[in-house]
C-alpha cells in the first residue's frame, strides 16, 4: 500500500534538515584537532600536553611545574585571513590561556604577536593581546575595540558589557575572525574585542597557530572541536 506523501514527507524532513550542507556544517570549516590524538600538533616540550576527553589538554602539576610560557603548535602551516572556531574551559575556571595567531616562536618555544586570551573574566577575558612585541601587551581589553594608526597611536574605546566564562565545568566558544587588519574575537557568541591594527611597523599578515599554557602555578586547560576556515 501506498504511504500517503504527508507521511513520506514528515518521516524524509529530519533527515534533510540533518544533512550537513543544508544545516551549515560545510560552510568551508575544517577539524585541525581530531579528537584523539595530538597528530599535526607540536611543541618543544610535550610533557604538558595530552589527549584527554576527546579534547587537547594542557596541565602543570607540582610535579611537572611551567616556569615557561607553553606552546602547542599547529602544523599545519601559517594561517593569514581566517576564521577559527574551538571550544575551551579552564579546570575549575582557574589559570591563563590564550590562542595564538599570525605569530611566529621564537628558538626558546615563547609565542609572539597576536593573542586571544584565556581567562575567567576581568579585562583579559576575551581579549587580544600583542606576545613579547615590544607593544601594550594588552591591545584591547574585554568589552573594547582598539585602533592602531600606522604611526602606532592607539584609541581605546568601549563597546559593550565585557565577557565572562561559564560556570566551571562548562565548555565556552572562541570564534576568531582575522581579515587583513582587521580581528575580530567573540566568546560565546559575544563580541569581546575588535582591532584594526594600521601600524606599519608592527602589524602581522599572518604566522603559525598554537595553543598556550601559561607558567605559574598549577593549571589545567581544554580545547576540543577546533574548526579553521581559511578565507581567500
Amino acid at each position: 500500500m501506498k504511504k500517503p506523501l504527508c507521511s513520506t514527507v514528515s518521516f524524509l524532513l529530519p533527515l534533510i534538515l540533518s544533512s550537513p550542507l543544508l544545516a551549515g556544517e560545510d560552510d568551508g570549516f575544517k577539524p585541525i584537532f581530531d579528537g584523539k590524538t595530538l597528530e599535526g600538533w607540536k611543541a618543544p616540550n610535550m610533557s604538558y600536553w595530552s589527549v584527554q576527553d576527546g579534547a587537547i589538554t594542557a596541565e602543570s602539576t607540582e610535579a611537572n611545574p611551567c616556569p615557561s610560557n607553553q606552546f602547542l603548535v599547529w602544523q599545519g602551516g601559517d594561517v593569514a585571513d581566517f576564521e577559527l572556531k574551538a571550544k575551551f574551559r579552564l579546570a575549575e575556571n582557574g589559570g591563563n590561556s590564550g590562542i595564538q595567531f599570525r605569530s611566529k616562536i621564537d628558538q626558546d618555544g615563547t609565542g609572539i604577536g597576536y593573542q586571544a586570551d584565556i581567562l575567567p573574566g576581568g579585562p583579559w577575558c576575551g581579549a587580544l593581546a600583542d606576545e613579547y612585541t615590544g607593544r601594550e601587551p594588552l591591545m584591547v581589553p574585554n568589552g573594547h575595540k582598539t585602533v592602531v594608526d600606522s604611526d602606532g597611536k592607539r584609541t581605546c574605546t568601549r563597546i559593550g558589557e565585557p565577557v565572562s566564562l561559564r560556570k566551571p565545568g562548562e565548555w565556552n566558544d572562541y570564534h576568531i575572525i582575522a581579515r587583513d587588519h582587521h580581528m575580530i574575537l567573540k566568546v560565546n557568541g559575544r563580541v569581546s574585542a575588535e582591532f584594526i591594527d594600521n601600524d606599519e611597523k608592527e602589524f602581522d599578515a599572518s604566522g603559525i597557530l598554537a595553543l598556550q599554557l601559561r607558567s605559574g602555578p598549577p593549571m589545567k586547560v581544554q580545547f576540543k572541536e577546533i574548526l579553521l576556515k581559511q578565507l581567500p
